[in-house]
């Protein structure tokens, strides 16, 4: 009987591969297909977003309007593309949050062991505030979208005896776009700074070929020179892009509680749009056993990196709480140092068994399904039903284009985040036009429909009387439009 060779078969050759293409089905599937079911709606940062993207042009960029300038130029793009929609205003997330994935795979890759890599990655891409990131029609992704390029990048350039000049202008140019993300300008500072007192970056940079050292350059500085201009003449951006709104020094431990808040409230909720816990508490055990496990080589690269990006992280979050986010980067290495520390573990309890490395698969997939399936029924069921964060979250536009009738009015109150959203849905689709409350009464209808979103206090124009309310799945404020029609006397 011939004997079994464990490396000869099918599974054991291929299972990384195996693995690689379950985690990329699985995260198509949870990325293009979550925002549709949870969150059940758009807030309000996601409207604002949308709005201040459509309201994009040329003119309002040269004058100074630089704040997260490339998603909004993503995001205009996708509504001028596929029209207006809850989906559509979440598609550039979704598009940026697929590059995420596949950067957080390769960067993992290049730093550990295909097996350490691939196990760090699934948990990574599939927890909480990843998915989150990957489905919300905020900025907000490019906080960690940004960091992890160059991060990659960054070790592709280091890592190589000749550079290849094309990452370099890859590199260069996301040096460049990062900076308009709010305080990225700090990590960009501190990645030039470390580039010029590190000898071995200032040796890469002096073997770079001339052509491609010069065209970086020259991108370099002409992008700070465009950007350093509209600073100048654009206060307010300066303090967006450096500081939170309404930031002071004195409230710097304040933000970084609420930042911090949602990654640790184990019991209760936290209000706001993050659902709390980020991280389950088996994740939490995992990351610090891997900060634990690199105290003796803090000085190798990666221990570093992932140690001073708790640091910056800690930092940005006194600045402005949502930076907290960018906590998923050192998460990542970390939750690689924890996972390689146990294999290397239970290795070292058989160190002259083969069977033991098949054995491990038993234990750690177990470890995986008790991380995982968890997360995914908090994240897909939390968004629905926890009140602290459910409500955050309006179903309304579905609402508005599923319930209103053509040309319909839609009463709103001016000066309003309502008023600058359905402007732009009004624009879009002209299914329906705006009208202010308070000129209802005396405005010329022709007998559409008229709406409003809630219920409003307002004069009714004559012959008008309530014909609907279209109510959502909501435990509050589910009465989210009321709909009146037209009534002639003879018909009473």
């Amino acid at each position: 009987m011939r004997k079994l060779v464990i490396s000869r078969l099918f599974l054991y050759r291929y299972r990384f591969f195996i693995g690689y293409i379950l985690l990329a089905a699985a995260y198509l599937a949870l990325v293009l297909l979550l925002p549709t079911r949870s969150p059940a709606g758009l807030s309000d940062l996601e409207r604002s977003s949308a709005v201040a993207s459509y309201n994009l042009h040329f003119s309002s960029i040269t004058s100074g309007d630089l704040v997260d300038l490339p998603y909004h130029a993503l995001q205009k793009i996708c509504i001028l593309l596929f029209g207006f929609s809850t989906y559509v205003i979440k598609l550039p997330s979704i598009l940026v949050g697929l590059g995420l994935g596949f950067l957080i795979v390769l960067l993992l890759n290049r730093w550990f062991k295909t097996n350490v890599a691939l196990l760090a990655s699934v948990l990574t891409i599939l927890s909480t505030p990843f998915l989150y990131l990957s489905g919300s029609g905020t900025p907000l992704i490019m906080l960690v979208f940004w960091p992890t390029l160059l991060l990659w990048l960054g070790s592709k350039i280091q890592g190589e005896k000749s550079p290849n000049p094309v990452a370099c202008l890859v590199f260069a140019l996301a040096l460049l776009l990062s900076i308009y993300t709010p305080h990225l300008i700090y990590l960009v500072l501190f990645i030039i700074v470390f580039a010029l007192l590190n000898p071995h970056l200032r040796f890469t940079i002096k073997t770079l070929p001339r052509l491609p050292l010069f065209a970086v350059g020259l991108i370099l500085l002409v992008g700070l020179g465009i950007w350093i201009t509209n600073l100048v003449s654009s206060h307010t951006v300066a303090l967006s892009l450096f500081f939170a709104k309404d930031f002071s020094f004195s409230n710097f431990f304040e933000n970084l509680k609420f930042g911090l808040t949602p990654f640790f409230s184990l019991i209760k909720p936290v209000e706001g749009v993050y659902l709390s816990p980020m991280f389950g508490l088996a994740s939490l055990f995992l990351a610090l056993a891997g900060l634990l496990s690199t105290r003796r080589g803090f000085l190798a690269s990666r221990n570093a990196i992932a140690s001073c990006f708790i640091v910056f992280s800690l930092v940005l979050s006194g600045l402005d709480p949502d930076s907290a986010l960018l906590l998923i980067l050192p998460f990542a290495i970390l939750t690689a140092h924890g996972l390689r520390y146990l294999l290397e573990k239970w290795y070292g309890l058989f160190p002259e068994n083969p069977y033991a490395r098949i054995f491990a698969i038993f234990p750690l997939s177990l470890l995986l399904a008790l991380i995982i399936l968890p997360a995914l029924n908090h994240y897909v069921y939390g968004y629905r039903y926890t009140a602290a964060v459910a409500t955050e979250f309006t179903n309304d536009l579905k609402l508005v284009r599923d319930s209103l009738a053509e040309n319909s009015v839609l009463l709103i109150k001016e000066n309003s985040l309502d008023s600058a959203f359905y402007e732009v849905y009004a624009d879009r689709t002209h299914a329906i036009s705006l009208l202010p409350l308070d000129e209802a009464k005396d405005a010329n209808l022709s007998r559409h429909e008229i709406a409003t979103l809630g219920r409003q206090e307002f004069i009714l124009p004559e012959n008008y009387s309530l014909k609907k309310i279209v109510t959502s799945s909501k435990s509050s404020n589910s009465d989210r439009i009321y709909i009146y029609s037209y009534r002639n006397k003879s018909d009473s």
